[in-house]
C-alpha cells in the first residue's frame, strides 16, 4: 500500500535503495522511496508511485532507515585519555568550539539526534538549532551533591529536598530539556564511588516532583543498587548505568523492582557501546561487573524494560562521539534480535529523549532525518559502519567514519 504524500511536488528530494527500515518494521516492496520537502518526510512509498519529473537520488543495494539516535553523550568531554582535564583547560569559548567538533562527529556517523546530559555552565543550550549539527536535547550541567560526581561541570547542590527543588527551578528557567540527577557517585571522580548514593530518597522525590510540576523529565545517573532503586520509588522517568553495583559486585534486581521498572516505564541507559580493542582503557570496576551487568539487563529487557545504548559519549578514548555503532554486540547479549537493536537506537530512543512524534521514523510528517546504509543493517551489523550519506533535517551531511570493522563492544 502507497504511503505516498500527495503534496510532495517537483523540487522535492526523492530517495530510493533497496531497503527501508521505517524505525518499526522493514518495507515490504522492492524499490521504496523516502521524498524530502525541506526539513520533513512527506512521503513513503515505492517508485511506481513516483510521477513523472520526479528528481531521484539512487542508492543501489542500500538501505534507507532513520536517523540513529544517541541519548546520552557528553559533547563537553572531549573522547582523550583525560577528558576533565582537558574540559578544565578550555574557557567556555573553547569549549564550545570542541562540542561543535564532536556533533559533527557524530552526525557524520548517522547520529542525527543526541541528548546531552552533562556540560559545563548550560553550553549545550546555545546549540540547539544549529542547522550544521544534530538535534541536540540538553540537560546542562548535572545536579549533583558538592564535591559530588562531575561536581566541576557546575551543577552543586545541597542535599535537602528544599534545596532540590531550588536547583531544578533554577535548570528550568535555564531552559533546559530534562533535568539529570547524579543519584550515585561516578568514576570519573575522585573520592567519589559509584556505589555509594548521593542524594537521599527523599530529596530526589522532591527533585522529580518539581521537575514533572514543570512538564520536565528527569534521568538519574545510578551505579549503585541503592540509588537506582531510590531513583525509581522517587519516579524518575529514567535511569543511566544501572548496573546495581554494591561494593563488592552486582546485586541483581528481584521480581518486585524488575516489575516496578517495567510498569512504569523507567528508560534504562545501557551505557552499551566501546571501540573495538580499548578493553584496557575501560575502568577495571565497570570490566570486573560487566558479566553479571549484562546477565541482569538481560533479564530487564526479557521481562519487558524499555532499553537503549545511551552510549555516554565522550568520557574517554573508547567512547567517541561516533561510538553508537558498535553497541550493538552489547544490545544482542541483552537478548535483543536485530529489528529490536535498529528500533531501540532509532524510535524507542526518540521517545526516550521526548521526541517520538516527529524522530525515529520514516514517516509523512516526521523530521528528515535519514541514513542510506551500505548493505542490508538487519541481516549484517556492520553495515552501520558503511554509512552512503546523511540527511538531517532534509540536508545532506558528508558521511565520514574514523573507525572500521565489525560492530563491537
Amino acid at each position: 500500500m502507497s504511503m505516498v504524500n500527495e503534496t510532495a511536488h517537483h523540487g522535492t528530494t526523492v530517495l530510493r535503495a533497496s531497503r527501508l527500515f521505517d524505525g518499526e518494521t522493514v518495507m515490504p516492496w522492492d524499490d521504496p522511496v523516502v521524498i524530502l520537502e525541506g526539513t520533513t518526510i512527506v512521503g513513503i512509498g515505492r517508485t511506481a508511485d513516483l510521477r513523472l519529473g520526479e528528481t531521484v537520488v539512487d542508492f543501489p543495494g542500500a538501505t534507507l532507515i532513520p536517523g540513529l539516535i544517541d541519548p546520552h553523550v557528553h559533547l563537553a568531554f572531549d573522547a582523550s585519555p583525560d577528558p576533565v582535564k582537558s574540559l578544565a583547560d578550555r574557557d567556555d569559548d573553547a569549549v564550545v568550539a570542541a562540542m561543535r567538533v564532536a556533533a559533527t562527529t557524530a552526525l557524520r556517523a548517522g547520529i542525527t539526534t543526541v541528548r546531552d546530559l552533562g556540560d559545563r555552565n548550560f553550553l549545550s543550550l546555545a546549540l540547539r538549532g544549529a542547522t550544521d549539527l544534530p538535534t541536540i536535547v540538553a540537560a546542562g550541567p548535572p545536579l549533583t551533591t558538592v564535591a559530588g560526581h562531575c561536581h566541576f561541570l557546575g551543577g552543586e547542590v545541597g542535599p535537602s529536598p528544599a534545596e532540590l527543588r531550588v536547583a531544578v527551578r533554577t535548570h528550568v528557567e535555564r531552559g533546559v530539556d530534562i533535568v539529570k540527577i547524579m543519584a550515585s557517585g561516578g568514576t570519573m571522580t575522585s573520592a567519589s564511588f559509584p556505589e555509594q548514593s548521593q542524594f537521599a530518597r527523599e530529596a530526589l522525590r522532591a527533585a522529580v516532583m518539581e521537575a514533572h510540576r514543570h512538564g520536565i523529565p528527569v534521568t538519574a545517573h545510578a551505579h549503585g543498587y541503592d540509588a537506582a532503586l531510590d531513583a525509581i520509588e522517587a519516579g524518575v522517568d529514567g535511569v543511566e548505568h544501572a548496573g546495581f553495583w554494591s561494593a563488592e559486585g552486582v546485586v541483581a534486581p528481584g521480581r518486585e523492582l524488575v516489575e516496578r521498572i517495567v510498569s512504569q516505564r523507567v528508560a534504562l541507559g545501557a551505557t552499551a557501546g566501546a571501540l573495538p580493542g580499548t578493553g584496557s582503557v575501560v575502568p577495571a570496576a565497570v570490566s570486573r561487573r560487566m558479566p553479571e551487568i549484562i546477565a541482569n539487563f538481560a533479564a530487564l529487557h526479557a521481562a519487558g524494560a524499555v532499553i537503549v545504548a545511551g552510549t555516554d559519549a565522550g568520557i574517554g578514548p573508547y567512547k567517541p562521539h561516533d561510538v553508537l555503532p558498535y553497541a550493538q554486540d552489547r544490545l544482542a547479549a541483552y537478548g535483543m534480535g536485530r529489528m529490536a537493536i535498529l528500533r531501540s537506537m532509532t524510535s524507542v530512543a526518540a521517545g526516550v529523549c521526548g521526541l517520538g512524534h516527529r524522530k525515529g521514523k520514516l514517516k509523512p510528517g516526521y523530521d528528515a532525518d535519514v541514513v542510506v546504509v551500505r548493505g542490508d543493517p538487519i541481516g549484517d551489523p556492520s553495515a552501520l559502519h558503511r554509512i552512503a550519506a546523511v540527511y538531517s533535517r532534509g540536508t545532506r551531511v558528508d558521511p565520514q567514519r574514523r573507525h572500521q570493522g565489525p560492530a563491537s563492544d
